[in-house]
């Protein structure tokens, strides 16, 4: 992991190495954290981070699920990202705001414990490789289910949540493939440990609905409007299992992942087994917006000076 030089830590601007919590804090016995992940792409006109108040927003939703309220408002907290990057002299990076229940009591009930907010930037390159954009992920349908909604709230982006998504990933690479896909309790497709979903079928574009215990992305949202724009057909549904075997193409999204094909499913090879015509269409149609060489017409980039 590359350091960056500062961490905002409660407002105040700390040193890589010295963003310390005790440990004895409420977040690191129970998982009770909020967070997000942003990029921050290099323009023509300086570093621009990709959709930066729908992300905070989003924070601000899981939070309220959790009933833990932000001590600063989404304005303080978009500012602080901002500055972050700057101080860093970073021109594209990750950016991880977080949000904890902090050091004061050790029950479970977490009221008693303050609500810390820390934000860190660093460089992160392709989270599933280089050279996956391209040629495409080998992957698994995990044996591990994605949670019961009336279980852990799966629109909350919670730290407790992704140790279900870490039962996944370490499972998957273990058995020699680059992700996992998880499906819901009832047996129908959920999402990958980190990512969204989509099957392009027949000409369409097919993704799980919010009810089959996905977290609403943020690039998935962006993929469904750009597929709008190409005059794609795109369904919100239940999908199962075996539609993926027999799909024509597959594709995972995030902030992280981007928009990264899928080559294979369990061992079954997806369409002709690499990074299909339309995946690689909104794939170039997104690439081009996050680097300013096409239109945001949707004010999608936040320049960060």
């Amino acid at each position: 992991m590359e350091k960056s030089a500062k961490i905002w830590m409660n407002g105040k601007l700390v040193d890589w190495d010295d963003a310390k919590i005790h440990v004895l804090s409420h977040v690191i016995h129970y998982g009770s954290s909020l967070f997000e992940g942003l990029r921050c792409y290099p323009t023509a006109k300086g570093p621009a981070i990709f959709r930066l108040k729908d992300h905070t927003k989003r924070l601000y939703n899981s939070c309220k699920i959790y009933r833990m309220e932000i001590p600063y408002s989404p304005q303080e907290i978009d500012q602080a990202i901002r500055q972050l990057i700057t101080v860093n002299g970073l021109k594209d990076c990750y950016i991880r705001p977080l949000v904890y229940r902090g050091y004061q009591a050790l029950g479970v009930d977490p009221s008693k414990c303050p609500v810390d907010v820390a934000i860190a930037v660093w460089r992160w390159g392709k989270y599933l490789g280089q050279e996956a954009i391209e040629k495409g992920v080998p992957v698994c349908v995990s044996s591990w289910s994605r949670m019961a909604q009336n279980t852990f709230p799966p629109m909350a982006k919670a730290g407790a949540n992704y140790m279900n998504s870490q039962l996944i990933k370490m499972e998957a690479l273990m058995d020699g493939y680059v992700e996992g896909i998880a499906l819901d309790v009832s047996g129908y497709v959920s999402e990958g440990s980190a990512e969204n979903l989509f099957i392009v079928l027949d000409g369409a574009l097919l993704t799980p609905p919010l009810g089959a215990s996905i977290l609403p992305g943020i690039t998935r949202d962006s993929i469904i409007t750009l597929a709008g724009e190409m005059g794609l057909e795109v369904r919100e549904q239940l999908i199962p299992r075996e539609l993926l075997y027999i799909a024509d193409e597959l594709f995972f999204t995030g902030t992280a992942a981007e928009v990264t094909p899928i080559r294979s499913v369990d061992k079954i090879p997806v369409g002709s087994a690499g990074r299909g015509p339309i995946t690689k269409e909104l794939q170039e149609r997104y690439f081009a917006i996050v680097s300013g060489k096409a239109e945001d017409k949707y004010g999608w980039l936040t320049h960060v000076s």
